[in-house]
């Protein structure tokens, strides 16, 4: 303890109080003997005498406590450095029986009332608010903790691991079984129906097609589009024919869109079952589907979409929670408050928080009252002598000089009593 401390500055004061009265005492001795020791420096030479017998005794009791007086072995003195083991065990056991004896924590708890007190406290709007601050503040510092290349690294694996251990095959036969339910699938293929209705019937299509067929006829029979010229240009022909391939279709489309049980539906309907069957249970077909998933994952987009996951991740969390309004913030404290107005309001669970927490303390007690008494005891015997008398004279010494100052006022009362009976049997 550095001499700075203000203990130090007080015992120094109390000491030297202590032995001034010591002094003043041999002086009123020494001075009443020299005066004659008559009349009232007889009563002055018991007074001093005695109190000089008292101040020395206490002062030699209360150095024993820490010290060797005078540096000199006498016996039972220097009690705590010798003591230093049992004092040790003594402090453990004192620490053992009246803080980790299981009985008297729960007594304790148990009138403490957590639940009601932790409800109370959270209830305070303030103090929800800064108890998630003080959240927002550790995952900051959790984030700047971490080793963002090992964590990178850790998804990356965890993600592909995941993406390779995914049946595709399988989930797909489960999506495509879902499209089929309540004839999702044939609503599916009645728009898909109208969509292309609606394409067939753009006269840009209907040109193209008319373009397709006079290229087609041009380029297979040359000869014959050359004569059908001269009586109709092929052309127009191919616009008549486009346009009769075009209404037939549409009649064909729609005839299946108003037909429920078309044959086409039909054969629609066999097809999607037997595949989705082949999903599930088709080695082959799972074998493609896994193969093309592998492309997929192997892919170098896919591979660099994977590895900046954190760094989104971790931008998004540093953004959220370096705003002390975020998301993420705002959520906590209004958790937390719910948590404390559920406690004010919910007897049962305040009973619920308060039986695991006398659970939990019992067990903790029993766990740590063996350890924590070995750790007291370890560490007292394990402090240097002299730092050990040093801390408990600064923290009791000072009042310690009060039994040299009572020291030396009783020896001198009793100093007087003495010499008052003395003078009574004289004149007896």
């Amino acid at each position: 303890m550095s001499e700075q401390d203000p203990r130090a500055a007080q015992l120094r004061r109390m000491k030297t109080i202590a032995l001034a009265m010591l002094l003043a005492m041999v002086a009123g001795f020494v001075t009443s003997h020299a005066m004659g020791n008559q009349g009232v420096w007889a009563w002055v030479s018991a007074f001093c005498e005695a109190a000089t017998v008292g101040a020395l005794a206490d002062w030699f009791a209360v150095v024993a406590l820490f010290r060797h007086p005078l540096g000199l072995p006498f016996p039972h003195t220097a009690i705590i450095p010798h003591s230093k083991a049992r004092i040790a065990d003594s402090l453990a056991a004192f620490v053992r029986d009246h803080f980790l004896e299981p009985e008297t924590l729960l007594k304790r708890l148990e009138v403490f009332d957590p639940a009601t007190k932790l409800g109370e406290w959270l209830s305070r709007p303030e103090q929800s608010q800064r108890l998630a601050q003080m959240a927002r503040g550790w995952a900051l510092q959790a984030l700047d903790l971490l080793d963002e290349r090992a964590v990178r690294e850790s998804i990356q694996r965890f993600v592909i691991a995941r993406l390779q251990s995914w049946d595709a095959s399988a989930t797909a036969g489960e999506v495509m079984g879902l499209l089929t339910a309540d004839g999702r699938h044939q609503q599916l293929l009645d728009e898909a129906l109208k969509r292309l209705s609606r394409y067939l019937d753009g006269e840009a299509v209907k040109q193209r097609a008319s373009a397709l067929l006079v290229k087609h006829a041009r380029r297979e029979w040359p000869r014959l589009v050359g004569t059908v010229n001269w009586i109709r240009p092929v052309e127009g022909i191919a616009d008549d024919l486009a346009e009769r391939i075009a209404r037939a279709v549409l009649e064909e489309l729609n005839g299946i869109l108003a037909e429920p049980r078309h044959p086409i539906r039909r054969d629609y309907e066999r097809w999607l079952r037997a595949y989705i069957q082949r999903l599930r249970t088709d080695p082959e077909l799972a074998g493609r589907v896994a193969k093309i998933k592998q492309d997929l994952i192997d892919h170098p987009s896919v591979q660099d979409y994977v590895r900046g996951l954190w760094d989104q991740i971790h931008t998004a969390l540093r953004e959220d929670l370096e705003r002390e309004d975020g998301v993420l913030a705002r959520h906590l404290e209004r958790s937390l408050l719910g948590i404390g107005e559920a406690l004010g309001r919910d007897e049962s669970l305040r009973e619920a928080i308060n039986q695991h927490v006398m659970g939990g303390a019992e067990k903790l007690a029993l766990r740590l009252r063996g350890g924590v008494t070995d750790y007291i005891a370890q560490t007292v015997k394990s402090w240097d002598e002299r730092h050990l008398v040093r801390q408990l004279e600064l923290s009791v010494g000072r009042d310690l000089q009060y039994i040299r100052f009572n020291g030396t006022l009783v020896g001198g009362l009793i100093g007087v009593l003495l010499h008052a009976l003395i003078v009574l049997l004289e004149r007896a």
